[in-house]
């Protein structure tokens, strides 16, 4: 039987090659997740968007956010320092969360922590719940309806750096 298909899938590669090409019509195929004619979206992972911010803040930004410049520190206003049982090693204390949000400035799932330093042991977890429950107390973030659309389902990675007193 394999030797019948040979032949088969041979003739219909060369016959394929024989047919005259024509035009581009503006349909694709499969071009990523939407179906447009003129282009869709890549399939690439997309770009993540980063800031870091030094907090606690002073308070939080007023109004919706427009820009990244304004939403990362909106998102960080709601950041306090936990209660560390031991002192933290270093000169501060480091934290990144990983996350996305949608259209209307919710999360989608849950936030990740990935990277924390300056602590250890329990107080890590302790760093941790207190960054979780920061974004959750911040989210739904006001949003414009453009950045909301621009950032839609994006990975942000926001960097909380704390200067404990000395």
């Amino acid at each position: 039987m394999r030797r019948t298909l040979r032949p088969v899938l041979w003739g219909a590669l060369v016959l394929g090659a024989a047919l005259p090409a024509r035009a581009y019509d503006g349909r694709h195929l499969f071009s990523g997740y939407v179906y447009e004619p003129g282009g869709g979206y890549s399939l690439a992972l997309p770009e993540t968007l980063a800031a870091t911010i030094a907090v606690p803040m002073a308070d939080r930004p007023p109004g919706a956010a427009n820009t990244l410049r304004q939403l990362f520190p909106a998102l960080a206003a709601c950041w306090s320092p936990p209660h560390f049982a031991a002192t933290p090693q270093g000169p501060d204390v480091q934290v990144t969360a990983r996350f996305s949000l949608r259209r209307d400035g919710s999360v989608i799932g849950t936030p990740r922590i990935t990277y924390a330093a300056g602590v250890s042991g329990g107080d890590r977890t302790t760093l941790t719940r207190a960054t979780l429950a920061a974004l959750g107390r911040c989210t739904p973030a006001h949003l414009t309806p453009g950045l909301g659309r621009a950032i839609a389902g994006r990975p942000l990675a926001l960097r909380f750096v704390y200067h404990p007193p000395a």
